[in-house]
């Protein structure tokens, strides 16, 4: 590839002002980037340079050697050199030889734009003829030799570290500060640079824009700027465009975290250069990757700090195969060497090194890793990831015995504490307790028990990467928090189930389990809502248990099938009778099924009858409390039935007293039946006429509901005895309360009289007719009480708010 070449040298300002002239370019050079380039490649004497140097002093002189991007994506590497007084007599005269390179595209050869440094190819006049010789190659000058740049780095020690971190940042992200390096001699200025592109990836290298002088630091676009001391003035108040690097003053480095600079520094100090082609070779994250390089150079035994060896260890975890075994080894032992400033973050590096190596890589070659990690994770916890799947083939030879010896203290009594909130960390000691063979038997059942309970409470807490691998490793353990939790499901089945609805814990088909296996069943047999009996009785077959022999497997299935709910009364019917009343004494859930007798609603028909169960098969377990609400339903039943015995308001007056504070829906079921048995035409005489003059407002407002209901309207509109036989009822007792009195006139004008309007002529007559053969003298007030227009005044005196009585009806 021939090169395009330039050559510029100085001029008086023409009219222009332009103190430069091109004068020589090679064919196809663009003419519109001339200006560009101009700028780019003038040059200004030191402030302190004589007026008319000499020859030697001009060899002096700092030289300007750049590359720089151009507008159009093209690259200008150029070389400027003072040449004295020009020919108006100026003093500041100067030559630039300059060759345009395409984009990312390297020398002729391969070579990085630095190596041209001093290049016998770079010109220092105008080519005869203003044609430039045809230029093939730039060769190395050899100046920026390896023993040349090593020895310069070492003088450069306390700033290389802090150079690379800000070279880092600036091949990364292009709005970083660019770098400011003062130096005497443009030479050193080129060695920094050097020194920079050995430690970059080649393609970031070749990128890489720089200048090794300038007298105008602000107007230099490149991203490395080589000043002399006096220039650095010229930055005046944007210091914070820059970073600056002065190695004339002695100005002391700012401290560094960046490990990749670290590493680097720490190659070129320790004069192994060639450790970067290693890292070139490997696979990396990102172009400036620390991982690689850190790998690399403890592989060759350079001693780097903590964030180096944990970027190592981090890499080495991505990539486990790309070192090879040798190279592994060598990593691993540098890792596992003792270190006074090992960080939690490097710990969790060797850590996550470790179980990405164990059982993967030799044996030999990763137990002085283990060691380290173990007694780590003893001493330091939480201090990194958990432990991955630990092999006892892990520490070989004498490596286990010794460690179990000197970690076995420590382990038991990390194991024995209780105070620390944490149900984990035992369950890791454990962990490596059973892996160096020390007897921790003794504290398993402790261990079980603080772990059951913190996985009841808090299952995606509790159930960590340590705790999953003990309970999958430790058979011993396993078999211990089964039975702890089976235990402790038969007091919280819904706590339970909900741990084993979120954690995959396994089951042992050597342990029984009856109450952990009806958790986990219960979810599938109670999905869809379907018959609540049938799903009990799936649950209580999955526990394998019988409920007569083993009655807490009943409890278990009651509180996950109805959890807080109460079950209706049919449905206790139904749990009573499959098993009878001893596994529902033993288990307690007796009271269950007491509440859905109790708490049953008054037209569901069952209650009656499952109270009438209960007084049976409980009778020794009721309190009076209980009892009397039960008894009060079973008479509710009687009444029904047609058994019940005369004295029905006593009987129910009386039971409600014993059964204080009863329950609204007992009431309601039990008034309701007396209320509906005396609103019917057979009810005995007498019994009526005792609810009227109880006073009591709760049995007569039931009344008074029973009355307005569908059945009784319905029945009003048909039978016309039934319309003389309320009416009977309704306007007699005018001496009665007056909850009777405010009951019996609402009933007479809200539910009576709508159906006397819409009577036949036919139905009316056997309304008279009927009250004719009790009392011709009702059967008068009921003519004038049903004749239109007599509502209101004859009304109330029906009523008994006009006058004193006619008498009583049964």
């Amino acid at each position: 590839m021939t090169l395009s070449q330039l050559h510029c040298t100085s001029a008086p300002p023409g009219p222009e002002g332009s103190g430069l002239r091109f004068a020589a370019l090679s064919p196809g050079v663009p003419r519109p980037l001339l200006a560009e380039v101009g700028r780019l490649i003038g040059y200004e004497p030191p402030s302190d340079a004589p007026a008319h140097p000499t020859e030697r002093e001009l060899a002096s002189f700092p030289v300007a050697f750049s590359h720089s991007r151009l507008s159009d994506g093209s690259r200008l590497l150029a070389r400027t050199v003072c040449t004295g007084a020009d020919g108006s007599g100026h003093p500041g005269g100067f030559h630039a030889h300059a060759v345009l390179l395409p984009p990312d595209a390297a020398l002729p050869g391969g070579g990085l734009p630095v190596t041209a440094w001093d290049s016998p190819q770079w010109a220092t006049a105008v080519p005869d003829g203003g044609v430039p010789e045809p230029l093939e190659a730039l060769r190395p000058s050899g100046l920026l030799d390896r023993a040349g740049l090593v020895a310069f780095a070492v003088s450069r020690a306390p700033w290389l570290a802090a150079f690379f971190a800000d070279l880092r940042a600036l091949t990364e992200d292009e709005a970083a500060p660019r770098i400011l390096l003062v130096e005497r001699d443009s030479a050193d200025t080129a060695r920094w640079i050097a020194l920079a592109c050995a430690a970059l990836p080649e393609e970031m290298a070749r990128r890489l824009t720089f200048t090794t002088y300038t007298r105008r630091p602000r107007h230099a676009p490149q991203q490395i700027v080589g000043v002399r001391p006096e220039d650095r003035r010229d930055l005046g108040g944007q210091d914070q465009r820059f970073r600056v690097h002065d190695c004339i003053d002695r100005t002391p480095a700012r401290p560094v975290t960046d490990a990749w600079a670290e590493a680097a520094a720490r190659v070129w100090t320790s004069r192994r250069p060639e450790l970067f082609d290693e890292a070139a070779a490997l696979p990396r994250g990102r172009p400036a990757d620390p991982g690689p390089l850190a790998a690399v150079a403890l592989c060759a035994g350079l001693g780097l700090g903590s964030g180096c060896r944990t970027a190592a260890a981090d890499w080495a975890r991505e990539h486990p195969q790309a070192l090879g075994e040798e190279r592994l080894h060598r990593l691993l032992a540098a890792l596992s060497a003792p270190a006074g400033d090992r960080t939690d973050a490097e710990a969790a590096a060797l850590t996550g090194l470790f179980n990405a190596l164990d059982g993967r890589a030799p044996a030999a070659a990763v137990g002085p890793l283990a060691a380290l990690v173990l007694t780590r994770a003893v001493r330091s916890p939480g201090s990194g990831p958990g432990l991955g799947v630990l092999r006892p083939d892990t520490l070989t030879g004498e490596l286990g015995p010794r460690l179990a010896a000197e970690l076995a203290p420590e382990l038991r009594a990390g194991i024995a504490r209780t105070d620390r909130g944490d149900a984990s960390r035992p369950v890791e000691l454990l962990r490596i307790a059973e892996l160096l063979g020390v007897d921790c038997s003794d504290l398993l059942p402790e261990v079980a028990r603080e772990l059951s309970r913190a996985l009841l409470a808090d299952p995606e807490a509790a159930y960590t990467r340590a705790v999953r691998l003990a309970l999958e490793e430790q058979f011993e353990l396993r078999a211990a928090v089964l039975a702890r939790l089976d235990d402790l499901a038969a007091g919280d089945p819904p706590s339970a189930a909900r741990l084993l609805g979120r954690v995959p814990l396994p089951f042992s088909a050597t342990q029984a389990l009856p109450h952990l296996r009806m958790c986990a069943e219960a979810p599938r047999a109670t999905a869809g809502g379907g018959d609540r009996v049938t799903a009990v009785n799936t649950v209580l077959r999955a526990s394998g248990a019988s409920p007569i022999t083993e009655p807490l497997v009943l409890r278990t299935a009651v509180r996950l099938v109805w959890g807080d709910s109460t079950p209706t009364a049919g449905e206790a019917r139904m749990l009573l009778a499959q098993t009878g009343s001893d596994p529902h004494r033993a288990a307690g859930t007796w009271t269950a099924v007491v509440r859905a007798a109790l708490e049953g609603p008054a037209d569901d028909p069952d209650v009656s009858d499952l109270a009438h169960d209960l007084l049976r098969c409980f009778t020794g377990d009721l309190g009076p409390r209980e009892r009397g609400a039960l008894l009060l339903l079973g008479f509710a039943r009687d009444l029904r039935a047609g058994t019940a015995g005369p004295g029905w308001t006593e009987r129910a007056l009386s039971l409600r007293a014993a059964a204080e504070p009863v329950e609204p829906t007992v009431l309601e079921h039990a008034f309701g039946a007396l209320a509906s048995r005396l609103l019917s035409e057979d009810r005995p005489d007498g019994e009526l006429y005792a609810l009227v003059h109880s006073g009591d407002a709760d049995l007569i407002g039931a009344y008074g509901r029973a009355a307005r209901s569908d059945r009784v309207r319905d029945r009003l509109g048909t039978v016309p005895a039934y319309v003389a036989d309320c009416y009977t009822a309704w306007s007699s007792h005018s001496r009665a309360g007056e909850a009777w009195q405010e009951t019996s006139a609402a009933l007479l004008d809200s539910v009576l009289r709508p159906v006397v309007r819409v009577l036949p002529d036919d139905d009316t007559a056997a309304v008279e007719r009927c009250l004719e053969r009790t009392s011709p003298r009702r059967a008068e007030e009921f003519r004038i009480w049903s004749r239109p227009g007599a509502f209101g005044r004859l009304g109330r005196r029906l009523t008994g708010r006009g006058r004193r009585g006619t008498g009583a009806a049964r």
